[in-house]
């Protein structure tokens, strides 16, 4: 009987012209499938349901991206299982994906605005931008990026009109880029490593291990960790993929990774390498007990597109991070700078 019935279901999808289940030629092929549902990531687009071997993720401390909630997702290839790493991403094999999609809630419901697939090829990463149509029912490519009008409530209860930005494919490769290759970011251990999300990868045959030691990092919200932990996972998952070594920002010498213990690479007391309207009327990216002095802050209170930070992906402001960040330096004993 179940024989029967998965060729009934192979017959069925030949008939639809699309494999069934999970596209795998659609992700390792050359080229830009025209639509997402090419890709059969979800077994019904309207809600997202997902294929097997489409892993739902979130993240300790998220990325913001203008309030936008994310729905996320990892597929494997049947047969492979990703590597754990106690640092970097996950190894992930040739034929995975990363799946996320952006969105607000509408009337209690939540819309998608655009997908971002990332797509492990063998010739490397490959990142593609889909916008969903106006009925939630498919999404389409979007090579060249757009806009797409959009008003939304934030936490706070204050209402915002804003013109949302979905990248063209190489502004991926602006925060995806680590010493010139597209990699991934999100999907690292330390993020993961909450609500069980790791021990149910291993169960699934998805992770090749679990050591009892995996890193987590902190939550940014959460008031009972300790300051200093909330606002560097909040800097580094918003900052540090570019604001390491290798990132696109190597060359500022501020470097926000959790890994970084000197003082001054972190930022305190340290001189921006270029002077400029992103500096304002301040010396310094951060002076510890004064906000008001750090450069540090006054970018991240910034709208304007030659001062804000980070760069892209945000129209308005994270209140509630740059009030985290605020509290932060506020922590930090004052001490004369000696330079």
């Amino acid at each position: 009987m179940k024989a029967l019935l998965g060729a009934a279901a192979l017959f069925a999808a030949a008939l639809l012209g699309r494999p069934a289940g999970v596209n795998d030629a659609a992700i390792t092929a050359e080229g830009w499938p025209a639509h997402l549902s090419d890709y059969g990531f979800f077994t019904d687009l309207k809600t997202r349901a997902p294929a097997q071997r489409l892993m739902r993720y979130d993240l300790e401390t998220p990325l913001f991206s203008d309030y936008a909630e994310k729905e996320r997702y990892l597929y494997l290839p049947e047969g492979t299982r990703a590597k754990y790493d106690p640092d970097k991403p996950l190894d992930l094999p040739v034929g995975a994906a990363l799946i996320k999609t952006f969105g607000y809630r509408i009337g209690g419901a939540f819309k998608p605005l655009e997908t971002r697939v990332l797509l492990h090829r063998t010739s490397g990463w490959v990142p593609i931008p889909y916008v969903w149509n106006a009925e939630g029912t498919d999404a389409d490519v979007r090579r060249a990026g757009t806009r797409i009008p959009v008003r939304f409530t934030d936490p706070s209860g204050t209402q915002h009109s804003i013109s949302y930005a979905v990248p063209n494919q190489n502004q991926c490769k602006d925060c995806h880029g680590l010493a010139g290759q597209v990699t991934p970011i999100g999907i690292k251990a330390r993020y993961l490593n909450h609500g069980g999300q790791l021990e149910k990868l291993l169960a699934a045959g998805m992770l090749d291990r679990l050591p009892a030691d995996a890193p987590k990092v902190a939550r940014w919200d959460d008031t009972a960790a300790p300051i200093d932990q909330r606002a560097r996972a909040w800097l580094e998952i918003n900052c540090a993929h570019c604001h390491n070594p290798q990132g696109a920002a190597s060359n500022s010498g501020l470097f926000l990774d959790l890994a970084r213990t000197d003082p001054e690479q972190r930022g305190l007391f340290k001189r921006p390498t270029a002077a400029g309207r992103g500096a304002g009327t301040r010396d310094f990216d951060i002076v510890p007990g004064d906000p008001e002095a750090s450069i540090l802050l006054y970018r991240m209170e910034s709208t304007d597109p030659g001062i804000a930070m980070p760069e892209l992906g945000r129209a308005t402001v994270h209140k509630e991070g740059v009030a985290l960040v605020r509290e932060w330096i506020e922590s930090m004993p004052k001490t004369p700078d000696k330079r």
